[in-house]
Order: structure tokens, then sequence, then C-alpha cells
């Protein structure tokens, strides 16, 4: 039996976060408004697609990969269609997607993007090294937002001997170019899916520490951070532990605060920072660097404008109950079964 889910429009999913980006105030008398000045120029989303496999076994190894591909090529099409009309709806400037097989399923969601919704995205994935599952993360991206560099990171030897660092086996970092106000503005974004479940909290924190190792490194050139993905995390937005894997991620436990991260989520109201099935279940998140939170009144910068959990972008008919989508997903009509048992989060930033 399904859950029935509120409408999109009588709950108001999409949330717009009033007053975020803080500026000086200058006279009424000296103010003159860009023309500009409040347009969205950037938005990303991240999206945990849950087993996003097409039919073909032929380069699956595991045997969860093999059990896990998609039953039939009608099966398939079904969900890269469905997929796509869900992208569709919001058109992200970058998508991070995380339990994917990897680029070749990505080569065909854009192909339906740009065949059903008439929508141009490039995509973007690296090989990781996770062979059980053999999942791995990736970006779509649509212009005018620009790819200059993508890259991975290693543990080096030096850190294995230290003992503080993990293998992060599913992550891809982009460095991306964004026109505003005739300028550019770089942003380095790292797409995540760390190691799961309650148990795995020691392992993701070591995790956290190799990929702020990593950022220290990418983020030589000035520009904005933004690290998004399914993070498998039990802290609440907003309640985050000392010395969890997310306070190492935020750089909280460093003596200069200057350089934390913030968790957009908690810009939403808490009873809708639900991200997962799975009741109270926050496990996807954007961090990004206090530079997108603050504006420049001097200049058109890039300013975070709003944030949302988009539920309705995944739910098909009212909620699956657990049972259901995860021992009966493929006998369920089309018309009810869920897309993930993730909830794409968004958030987007304007030109202030």
């Amino acid at each position: 039996m399904k859950i029935p889910v509120p409408s999109f429009a009588a709950i108001a999913l999409l949330l717009t976060v009033s007053g975020v980006c803080s500026h000086a105030v200058e006279p009424v008398a000296q103010t003159t408004r860009r023309a500009d000045e409040g347009q969205i120029a950037f938005s990303v989303m991240t999206w945990n697609l849950e087993w996003f496999f097409d039919d073909s076994k032929k380069d699956n190894y595991s045997k969860l990969a093999l059990e896990k591909a998609s039953p039939s090529r009608g099966h398939w099409n079904w969900r890269r269609d469905a997929v796509a009309k869900s992208i569709a709806e919001v058109q992200p400037s970058v998508v991070a997607l995380q339990e994917i097989e990897g680029q070749r399923v990505l080569w065909y969601l854009t192909q339906a993007l740009e065949r059903e919704h008439d929508l141009e995205y490039d995509q973007y994935a690296i090989e990781g090294n996770d062979r059980f599952t053999e999942q791995d993360v990736g970006l779509l991206t649509r212009r005018p937002v620009d790819v200059l560099s993508t890259m991975r990171g290693h543990v080096t030897s030096r850190m294995q001997s230290e003992g503080e660092f993990g293998s992060v086996s599913k992550h891809l970092a982009a460095i991306l170019e964004i026109p505003v106000g005739g300028d550019v503005e770089t942003v380095l974004i790292v797409n995540v899916h760390l190691r799961s479940g309650e148990a795995g909290a020691a392992i993701r924190a070591k995790q956290a520490a190799s990929l702020v190792r990593w950022l220290s490194v990418w983020e030589k050139t000035p520009m904005h951070i933004v690290v998004l993905g399914d993070f498998n995390t039990e802290e609440p937005a907003g309640a985050i532990a000392r010395g969890s894997e997310l306070a190492v991620l935020m750089t909280r436990l460093t003596a200069d605060p200057s350089d934390d991260l913030v968790d957009v989520l908690e810009k939403t109201p808490a009873s809708r920072r639900q991200t997962h099935l799975l009741k109270g279940k926050q496990f996807d998140r954007i961090l990004v660097s206090k530079s997108l939170l603050e504006d420049d009144p001097g200049r058109a910068d890039l300013c975070l404008g709003g944030v949302s959990v988009r539920r309705d972008l995944a739910i098909r008919g009212g909620v699956d109950t657990t049972e259901d989508h995860w021992e009966r997903y493929w006998e369920m009509s089309d018309a009810e079964r869920d897309l993930s048992d993730h909830y794409p989060v968004i958030a987007e930033f304007e030109i202030r």
C-alpha cells in the first residue's frame, strides 16, 4: 500500500530562501539595481538514483551488480525516460548523480533529455574502484556552465601511513566556469557517495579527511566550493556533532572558522529536510563555501537564493512502502513505482 503524498503545489516544496545573502545596505538615493540582479545564474541538484543500471550485463562482473541491472530493455527505457522528465522539470545547471552504472548510462540519459525535452547536457564520469557494487558517480552540466577540468583524489602512501585517511571509492571533482555579470565565477564542485550505515561512521570520517586534504590542493585557484552528494550521514542538519564526518568535511575542527563550509539544508524548515524513504533521514546534502552566502555589493556575484528537497520528482502516486520499494520494485506498475529511495536536493544561486 502506497502512502499518499500531498501535491507539490499544496505543500510548496520549492522553498525560496529570502535574506540568505547579506550585504551592506546603501542609501536609497544611491542604489542602482543591476538589470541581472536576482536572476538565477546557477543551480545544482544532487540525486542518488538508486541502482541506475541499464539492462545490459556485459560489463557487470560482481554478483550484486548483475542482480541490480534493469530486468529488461523496456524497464530500463522507462527508468531512463522518467528520470529525464524529472530533471527536465527543474533544468538545473549541474546534476550530481550517485549510484549510476557509469558514463554510458549518463549518455543515455542526456540523449533522452535532448530527444524528449530539447535540453542539451554534457556528461562527466571517472570510473571509481568500488568493485563490490560497481556503482559510480557522475555529473551532467548544461550551458552556459562550462567544465574546465575533472579530477579524482588518491590516498597517497604518506596519507596511508598516518592512518587518518580513507579511500573514497565514489567521488568526482570538477572546476566549473560560470558567466556572471560580464565576468566568470569559478566553482569547485565535488560529488561524493560515502560509506553507508551507522557502523560506517568511522570510515566516513576518514573519507571526509581525505576529501578535505584534496580540497586543500584543488582550491589553490580562488573559487567557490560546493561539496554535495549522498553522505549517508546520521547527523541532522543544524545539529552536527563535533568529530562527526560532516564536522570534518565542513572543516569545523580547524582553528579558523572562515573556511568552514555551510550545510544549506539548514536553510529549509526542519519538517522538510528528509531526503530519503526512511523517515527522518537526511543522507543527501549540499555544502557550500561562505563566499556563496555573502554578497559583495561592489560587483555582480553568485549568492544563495533558494534551497529545496523535491520529493515530488522521485515519488509517483504516493510514497512507496519500504517492503514494496526494496522487495517488489519491478513488480509495481510504472505509475506507482518511485524513481529512487532518495529525493533530489536543489540549491539555486542568484546574481546579486
